[in-house]
């Protein structure tokens, strides 16, 4: 991913809340990185251009710095 936007986006309690125990589980993930996969795989699911799988396979292969 060579650029990033802020994105503001209002979820239910109960998602935040199982992302925060995903996240407290998975040490080497943050929030940015889980949301960008999220998104991204619904993206490349729904039929969107590549760049979304790529963003995608990124996400999923690449560690945290």
């Amino acid at each position: 991913m060579n650029s990033s936007v802020c994105l503001l986006a209002e979820l239910p309690e109960s998602l935040h809340g199982a992302l925060k125990t995903y996240l407290d589980r998975h040490p080497e993930w943050d929030q940015d990185r889980a949301i960008a996969a999220a998104l991204s795989l619904f993206l490349m699911q729904n039929n969107s251009d590549g760049n979304a799988a790529r963003v995608y396979l990124d996400t999923l292969f690449t560690e945290a710095v």
